[in-house]
């Protein structure tokens, strides 16, 4: 990670993507929402794993994979977070791709439930790791 990275920088991000992701649900930009959705999990997650201090290196959190396999390594199956956040992660990253890289429209059930994800689970790891 980078070391000049804060949690409280990536937990900022990962508010203002969440704001982004209500927004955008509200006008009617399913794709966008998903697509903002996930990125505040992903810093969330970020700002989890550095405040966590598990000694990762850019390397491992490079990829979206690679910050997911972390997350779930470090965190989840470390016992500091509920298993269920790291499905939640895994489920939204999948609807982002869909919107992203695919033809296929993200229907607004499944953009509304990825928001409501990303609310609980930046919700969670503020909880978890204040700043």
């Amino acid at each position: 990670m980078s070391k000049t990275a804060t949690p409280a920088a990536y937990i900022r991000k990962a508010d203002q993507a969440l704001s982004s992701a209500r927004q955008l649900l509200d006008s009617g930009d399913a794709d966008g929402a998903c697509n903002r959705a996930y990125y505040a999990m992903f810093d969330a997650a970020q700002a989890a794993l550095l405040a966590a201090n598990v000694g990762l290196t850019d390397n491992v959190t490079k990829t979206h994979r690679g910050l997911i396999s972390a997350f779930g390594q470090h965190l989840v199956l470390g016992g500091h977070v509920p298993a269920e956040l790291g499905s939640s992660l895994n489920k939204v990253e999948r609807l982002r791709l869909l919107a992203d890289y695919t033809g296929d429209p993200v229907s607004t059930e499944d953009c509304e439930w990825a928001v409501s994800q990303a609310e609980i689970f930046v919700g969670a790891l503020h909880a978890a790791f204040p700043t």
